[in-house]
């Protein structure tokens, strides 16, 4: 596994959990781009703080499960909680498909699916 790849998406998920958006984004390209698969693209550094700001209303509960990384691309499979602004939580499992860039985060396909 590349440690690199590992502790950069490890320290960028840290943020997220801290409520840092900006913490988040300093790990990515400015041109970073996010395909929720079946859902949506958003692009840009501001795109994505806007959504992270409107989604991410309470820290999101992430929980990585395995890692894999084979040079600038990377895979974390594991469990997302959401938290909503009442409380309510929504629990989600994911694998987000990551490629990096000049050791920042570029490009993420996220594959996501609600718990039942």
């Amino acid at each position: 596994m590349s440690s690199d790849a590992a502790n950069v998406l490890l320290e960028a998920n840290a943020a997220v959990s801290r409520g840092d958006h900006a913490g988040f984004l300093a790990h990515c390209t400015d041109d970073v781009v996010w395909h929720f698969v079946g859902d949506r693209t958003i692009t840009g550094k501001e795109a994505i703080r806007r959504f992270m700001d409107e989604t991410y209303v309470n820290p999101p509960e992430v929980v990585v499960d395995r890692l894999i990384a084979d040079g600038e691309h990377l895979v974390a499979i594991g469990t997302i909680t959401f938290i909503a602004a009442d409380g309510t939580r929504t629990t989600s499992d994911y694998s987000d498909a990551w490629r990096l860039r000049d050791g920042k985060l570029a490009e993420l396909h996220a594959f996501v699916i609600e718990r039942t």
